[in-house]
């Protein structure tokens, strides 16, 4: 049904004028996702559905709560930025997009029950929330990792942003199933305000101050909660309260904190979120998502503060969210030795532009490479023993979007590690060379 829902809306978008299908886009989004959950059975109201959204953390809290369902003996199943898996089957999510459209969520779901699962775990944003991508998850419980300003065009400002995060929310609220659990965070706020929604049976909050002795390394964070030890091979603090927010769902679930723990020490590297890339290099060199002005400062600050930076960015998404460019430059700035401003998706503005409005914020004139290889060739051969280079913006995306739908196929982790590859190899060549003229 998904495969055939997606050719004919490919066929009536080349047939129908713009402005007729924006009249009836808002009846098409819900007739559409009551079709295809009806059309697959309903599928999330036999299985236990836990949603994540935030700003920040998602990909990464939805990664610990899968690990820590099927640490718990659940078969689970994971529908996220990252990946789509069921259980130990796992395949990249390629869309470029959360939670995909056109019904793919129920889709989804309809193959987890028929693998025999139990549980899924599903991420959902605010830009779903526009397309009624939310409706009929039929959620058992959600967590809200923080609220921070991103795609403050797309939603009005602000408090549209909060609006569509407060949907999410509500859709929990009206859930047809017994139990409604959110979990959110105290410390800030907005989502702070979402404990006194109506409908949800059980509002468990959590804080940065239940994390005791709190400790972050380059390569990993510890901390005790409840009276257990956790320690994650991830690091900084952020990674902590996405730890606490995972386990405090489990619970929820009657996962003992104590399986939780042994879960999240063994838990796997999470593609393109801190993600470190090794290839016999003495210095760090890390891919990461980071995208929005909190998490950058998240990653300079938190995870990496006692290094030596060289710092590649640019800034996600043409046409959206323009405030942060000068701001996110400014960051870098303030932290990196070397920042290389580069590429990243300009949709259909242009990409030099947008580089040189975060140029003029800075002080300290930046490179400017354009060609995101050749800026990621440059950081690293600007390193040294013990720097971080550090790649932010891309994360697993798997597309440069370029002008007019144009998508380059595209892996910031890969090209990290060819480039890597290669700085080796250059610098082996140099070593024989300089032994050969010696001798």
């Amino acid at each position: 049904m998904y495969a055939f829902i997606n050719t004919v809306v490919r066929i009536l978008k080349k047939v129908i004028p713009e402005p007729v299908v924006a009249l009836f886009r808002p009846l098409y989004h819900r007739a559409l996702a009551l079709l295809m959950a009806a059309s697959y059975g309903f599928p999330a109201r036999k299985l236990t559905i836990i949603g994540v959204t935030g700003t920040k953390g998602k990909s990464t809290a939805a990664e610990m709560l899968f690990a820590i369902l099927r640490a718990a003996g659940h078969k689970t199943a994971l529908l996220s930025t990252i990946r789509f898996a069921i259980e130990e089957t796992s395949e990249p999510n390629t869309y470029k997009m959360s939670l995909p459209g056109r019904g793919f969520a129920q889709q989804f779901m309809k193959k987890a029950l028929d693998a025999d699962c139990t549980h899924l775990v599903i991420e959902v944003t605010s830009e779903s929330v526009l397309q009624q991508r939310h409706w009929f998850l039929s959620l058992d419980g959600l967590i809200v990792t923080n609220i921070q300003k991103e795609h403050l065009e797309r939603h009005g400002g602000f408090e549209g942003y909060v609006a569509a995060k407060r949907q999410i929310v509500e859709a929990l609220a009206r859930s047809p199933k017994k139990r409604r659990i959110l979990v959110t965070n105290e410390d800030i706020e907005e989502s702070r305000a979402f404990l006194a929604t109506p409908g949800v049976t059980e509002a468990v909050s959590f804080s940065a101050r239940e994390l005791a002795e709190l400790a972050s390394g380059d390569a990993s964070v510890r901390f005790d909660y409840a009276g257990t030890h956790f320690s994650l091979p991830l690091p900084g603090t952020f990674n902590a309260m996405n730890a606490l927010a995972a386990v405090k769902m489990a619970a929820a679930f009657g996962v003992k904190t104590a399986t939780s723990a042994k879960a999240l020490a063994t838990l796997a590297p999470v593609k393109g979120r801190v993600e470190r890339i090794e290839a016999g290099q003495d210095f760090i060199a890390v891919v990461d998502y980071a995208h929005t002005t909190d998490s950058l400062r998240a990653l300079y600050y938190d995870a990496f503060p006692n290094h030596r930076k060289i710092c590649v960015l640019g800034n996600t998404g043409g046409g959206r969210d323009t405030w942060k460019r000068p701001e996110m430059a400014r960051i870098a700035e303030a932290e990196c030795e070397l920042v290389i401003l580069t590429n990243e998706d300009p949709y259909d503005e242009d990409p030099r532009a947008i580089v040189e409005v975060m140029a003029a914020a800075m002080e300290k004139k930046p490179q400017i490479i354009m060609d995101r290889r050749e800026a990621i060739r440059a950081a690293l051969r600007a390193a040294r023993a013990g720097d971080a280079v550090l790649v932010s913006g891309k994360g697993t995306d798997p597309y440069i979007m370029g002008a007019h739908g144009q998508k380059i196929p595209w892996s910031d982790s890969a090209v990290v590690r060819e480039e890597l590859d290669r700085l080796h190899f250059l610098r082996s060549e140099a070593r024989r060379e300089s032994l050969e003229h010696s001798d």
